[in-house]
Parts: C-alpha cells; sequence; structure tokens
C-alpha cells in the first residue's frame, strides 16, 4: 500500500444516515500514518461510549425517559454525554474539571446541559477529588439521578466492540494479522474493549496502556509531574472498571513528552490532536522501532500498532499548542524501562512489561467479556 492510498476510499459515504450529530462525531477515522502504524483518530471519542450506555440503561428501565443523569468529567466526556443526552431526551448535570475551556461550556449550554465547574485548582488530583465528592452531595440531595459512573461502570464499554472488529477486519485486509493496541487508559473501558473486539475479527491483539505520572491506577502515585497531570487518562481515585490483567506493556508518560508527541504527530502527518493522543504517538513511534517480537518473544508477524486519538487538538491550544517552535520532536525522548512491576517509574517517561494479556476470542458471537 503506498503512502498515499488510504485504507478506505475517501469517496465512500457512510454506511448509513446519522440522525443525530453525536452518532457522527462518535465514529472515528482509521488513518494510516506510515508503514505499520495506524491511528484511530476521533472527534469525541466518548460519544460512542455515552450513547450505547444511555441506550441501555433506558432499554432497561434504569433511566426513566425525560431523567436525569450526573457525572463528572475532565471534557470529553462531559460533551459525549450532553450529546446523548440532547438525542435522548435526557437532562444531563455536568460536574467539570477546572480544565474546561470556554468553547466546550458554550457547547454545553446550547445542548442544554448545566455544567457546574470546580474553581481553579494547583492540583489536578484535587479537582478530580472535589468533582466526586460534589456527585454524591448532589445525588444525595436528587436521588432519583443516575450517576452514569463512566470511571466503575462496564455499560461504557458496549459502543466500542463492534466498531473495533470493523477495523479489525479493515486492518486485516490490509495484511495484519497481529495488531498492538496504543491506548491512553482512562478508564479502561474503549482500550480493553477495543483490543478485545480487534481478536474477535480474528486478529491476534496485544494491549499498551499510556498512563500519566500521579495514577494510582497502575501504580505511580507517589511520582508527580510538575508540569501537569495529563488529565483523562489517569486519576487519583481507583478506576473499577480497568481490567489489569489485559495489560501487555505500560508506559508513563509525562506533561512534556506528551506535548512533544502531540506538536510532533501535527508536524510529521498534519494529525491535530489532543494531549493524550500526543502520549499515545509517543509510546506508538516506540512500540514501531521494537518490532512485532518484542517485548512478548512469540508474537504473529506481520503485524501494526494502532493508536487510540480521543479527541482533537483545539481545546489544548493554550498551553500545548503556543510557542510550537520551541518544543523538540519526540524523538529525542526515550522511555527508561524498568525490570519488574512495582518499581518506582522515573521522570519524563518510564515503561515496564506489566505482562497482561488479551484472550483470543473464538468468533464474532462470543460472549461479552472484559471492557
Amino acid at each position: 500500500m503506498s503512502p498515499s492510498e488510504s485504507v478506505t476510499s475517501q469517496t465512500d459515504l457512510p454506511a448509513a444516515i446519522a440522525t443525530h450529530a453525536g452518532q457522527a462525531l462518535g465514529a472515528p477515522d482509521l488513518i494510516r500514518l506510515e508503514p505499520g502504524l495506524y491511528a484511530l483518530r476521533f472527534e469525541v471519542m466518548k460519544a460512542r461510549s455515552a450513547r450505547a450506555a444511555l441506550e441501555r440503561l433506558l432499554a432497561e428501565g434504569r433511566i426513566a425517559p425525560g431523567g436525569t443523569v450526573i457525572d463528572s468529567s475532565s471534557g470529553i466526556y462531559a460533551c459525549a454525554l450532553a450529546m446523548a443526552c440532547h438525542e435522548f431526551g435526557l437532562k444531563c448535570y455536568i460536574i467539570g474539571s477546572t480544565t474546561i475551556d470556554p468553547v466546550l461550556r458554550a457547547q454545553l449550554a446550547m445542548m442544554g446541559a448545566e455544567l457546574e465547574q470546580m474553581p481553579p485548582s494547583d492540583s489536578l488530583r484535587a479537582d478530580q477529588d472535589r468533582r466526586v465528592a460534589r456527585v454524591h452531595q448532589l445525588l444525595s440531595r436528587h436521588p432519583e439521578w443516575h450517576w452514569m459512573r463512566q470511571y466503575h461502570d462496564a455499560v461504557h464499554r458496549l459502543g466500542y466492540r463492534p466498531l473495533a472488529r470493523s477495523v479489525g477486519r479493515l486492518l486485516a485486509r490490509a495484511g495484519s494479522r497481529h495488531v498492538n493496541l496504543v491506548a491512553p487508559v482512562g478508564s479502561g473501558v474503549s482500550s480493553a474493549a477495543i483490543a478485545t473486539g480487534l481478536t474477535e475479527a480474528g486478529l491476534s491483539a496485544a494491549l499498551t496502556g499510556v498512563q500519566p505520572f500521579g495514577s494510582v491506577t497502575f501504580g505511580s502515585e507517589r511520582v508527580d509531574d510538575p508540569d501537569m497531570l495529563i488529565a483523562g487518562i489517569g486519576s487519583s481515585i481507583t478506576f473499577e472498571n480497568v481490567h489489569h490483567d489485559l495489560y501487555e506493556e505500560i508506559h508513563w508518560v509525562s506533561y512534556r513528552v506528551g506535548r512533544a508527541g502531540a506538536v510532533s504527530l501535527c508536524r510529521d502527518h498534519a494529525l491535530f490532536a489532543g494531549l493524550s493522543s500526543g502520549a499515545a504517538y509517543a509510546v506508538a513511534r516506540d512500540a514501531l522501532s521494537r518490532g512485532p517480537e518484542e517485548p512478548a518473544g512469540c508474537r504473529p508477524a506481520p503485524g501494526a500498532v494502532l493508536m487510540l486519538c480521543p479527541d482533537t487538538g483545539h481545546r489544548y491550544l493554550d498551553p500545548v499548542f503556543t510557542a510550537t517552535e520551541s518544543v523538540p520532536h519526540v524523538s529525542v525522548f526515550a522511555p527508561h524501562r524498568l525490570d519488574e512491576r512495582g518499581q518506582t517509574p522515573r521522570l519524563p517517561w518510564s515503561s515496564v512489561r506489566w505482562g497482561g494479556r488479551i484472550p483470543q476470542e473464538p468468533s464474532h458471537g462470543a460472549s461479552p467479556g472484559p471492557g
């Protein structure tokens, strides 16, 4: 496949007409960046999971028609949930991070969502803790509201596995039999569900998780990033829907490396994506350079690296995409490789062989696995 050849024809129309903007914004693009390296680029990644979750919860009667849903968000999920509520005629209440920007605030207001934004904080950890505490406070006053629990409820995985099966079939047609999925972890539902869906398409899949320093999810809470905790892909609280046993490798990436990755992604491939996408680009380049035989030593070939890009770069203009002349190419950074789990990662970038594995699904009709 030549560099100018796309995985799917650019003249193809979508398989169906979207009946709401949220459906269209949740549909990603599969982009071949270079031989062996693909990006699954979303405009609003969690639009797909929020819509599927609300559809299931309404069908099961866990949410009443016209009812109110509430959750905490640092940005992407707020937009996704507001769009899904707009489509299904539900009221939406968001406890928002201090990092939510004026553009998103305007979008939420026009879609009818109510935003309660936390005041400025020097610590995104404190910001997250305050948001969760506020959710509990409001639920005690309004027990009829439904807490979406994006960090805990496995219902959020439902929107990703059908998508992953389609992506897997495209990669198989392009000649790949093994895929190393490089994914910002966040709550874990997207990365684990997509990796599992890839196996349902007949591929062998490995999962590489990307985390910020300071996150408790894989044990880096003792290491503070002096610049910033990358919001949305890590947490100071425990996420109950992360399946740790599925991740083969974990990378902790600092803000400095993530920013260099985001700037380099646009310089190298004209792909304007957010900070977590930049972190994923750094890790994906590292995975591609080591080839399919590392670190597992027994992966089938030929293989591909597929990186997830959860959102666009527009809300990161300040400070990620200002004064970019001084930002080095991401290739100047390399991970410090830890010998074993439990060792303390060190700035600006560390990795460890975590040792998890994606179970091979026997068929497209396999029963739902971890998400």
